[in-house]
């Protein structure tokens, strides 16, 4: 039996470092172990959760078909609510395994992509139906970019700070259902929490990738201690 293994890394940063790399690998290693399988070639893809361009994916499922391969990867469970992998994935005409769920099959991948999807578009319409609310209630939402040059001069009106501050609160107050439930699965420490979100593709109230500071934040407007 022959393996084409394929890692991801969410950031540039894990990347470079290797930080997630290892368990993938050790995982992947220890699977072929198990079957008595080699490892022809590994691809590694680094890239963000938000972008669905995978071309090391692409080159992986390409020289699988081609010498008759089995794709292998890690985890499914944490590529899971990423419909654009497990499309891919399902529509490849390849066979795959993962190393955590190895009886996972086309029906499995399909099902996983239509609950990724789902949940993408449950959270944009929670998010669109929020602020159409606080717009009823007369709240000015302004651009959440100045609040630091409003607090390092300590100017601006008390109606614009409101409306930052209201702003984050309800980014705050739509992501409580995501917090929930990476809680229930045990994710809890800062580090954690923001890969997860990067993950998922949530972006912070300004619109940039969650770092622990951030997160930090995040907890205390929810008033949920941070690990």
């Amino acid at each position: 039996m022959k393996l084409i293994a394929y890692h991801r890394v969410s950031t540039a940063k894990q990347g470079s470092s290797g930080l997630g790399l290892e368990a993938q690998r050790a995982a992947i290693e220890a699977y072929a172990e198990r079957m008595q399988a080699k490892i022809a070639r590994t691809f590694v893809e680094v890239e963000s959760g938000k972008i669905n361009e995978r071309p090391e994916l692409e080159k992986a499922l390409h020289l699988a078909k081609v010498t008759g391969a089995t794709l292998v990867i890690a985890k499914l469970d944490r590529l899971s609510r990423n419909a654009a992998f497990l499309l891919t994935l399902r529509n490849s005409g390849v066979r795959f395994v993962a190393a955590d769920m190895p009886d996972a099959n086309e029906l499995t991948v399909g099902i996983m992509a239509l609950v990724a999807q789902q949940e993408r578009e449950a959270i944009s319409k929670r998010t669109t139906e929020a602020l159409a609310a606080a717009k009823r209630r007369g709240t000015q939402l302004g651009n959440p970019n100045g609040a630091r040059a409003l607090h390092r001069a300590a100017k601006g009106n008390t109606a614009s700070i409101a409306a930052i501050q209201a702003r984050a609160d309800l980014h705050a107050h739509n992501l409580r259902p995501v917090i929930d439930a990476l809680t229930g699965e045990g994710i809890t420490s800062l580090g954690a929490v923001a890969a997860e979100l990067n993950e998922r593709g949530m972006l912070t109230p300004r619109g940039g990738q969650w770092y622990k500071t951030t997160v930090r934040n995040l907890l205390a407007r929810l008033g949920t201690a941070s690990a």
